[in-house]
């Protein structure tokens, strides 16, 4: 499968996209992990004190998930967790994450909004989401719907990288 292969990597670095933004300790979550490309690379780098909430509406994908974390060592760093229909089913992390990692996902959610207000709320104050959305498959009018319903749910917008095969924004959550 494309979405893991080790092929994949040569295209599209997790270490370079992912490095500014994660530190040893820190709690991501990351909505949407597929298979678990970035779920693996971020799991090493949050290290053992630190944890990834892998949240995703299909059961087969974690599935496949905790098959790839077990045999790599870091399951212990792992949650997965199955998300409703309309929920990401993150409640219980109101005000304790450190970032959230959305990658190529948020243009598959129902609502945009739904969307955002549930991961501004898992984030402690001067947290940070990390929007990532493959540039030609979304298109910029709903890349700058997508930053505007971050920035309704109270998110500021702290920068915006244009180029590559890609569009980038990263977000703060204020005090």
């Amino acid at each position: 499968m494309l979405m893991v292969s080790p092929v994949r990597s040569w295209f599209e670095n997790q270490e370079t996209l992912l490095r500014p933004y994660i530190r040893e300790g820190m709690t991501v979550l990351e909505p949407g992990p597929g298979m678990g490309f970035f779920t693996l690379p971020m799991a090493r780098m949050v290290g053992p004190a630190g944890r990834v909430i892998a949240v995703d509406v299909q059961q087969k994908m974690l599935n496949g998930l905790r098959h790839r974390a077990e045999h790599a060592g870091l399951l212990s760093r792992i949650d997965l967790r199955l998300a409703g229909p309309d929920s990401l089913g993150v409640d219980d992390l109101r005000g304790k994450v450190d970032l959230v990692v959305a990658i190529a996902v948020v243009h598959e959610m129902p609502s945009d909004d739904a969307f955002f207000q549930q991961a501004a709320g898992t984030l402690k104050p001067g947290g940070s989401l990390l929007l990532v959305e493959p540039r030609g498959h979304v298109r910029g009018d709903k890349f700058s719907h997508e930053i505007h319903a971050a920035c309704d749910a109270g998110l500021a917008k702290s920068a915006r990288v244009m180029g590559g095969n890609r569009e980038v924004a990263v977000f703060e959550k204020c005090a």
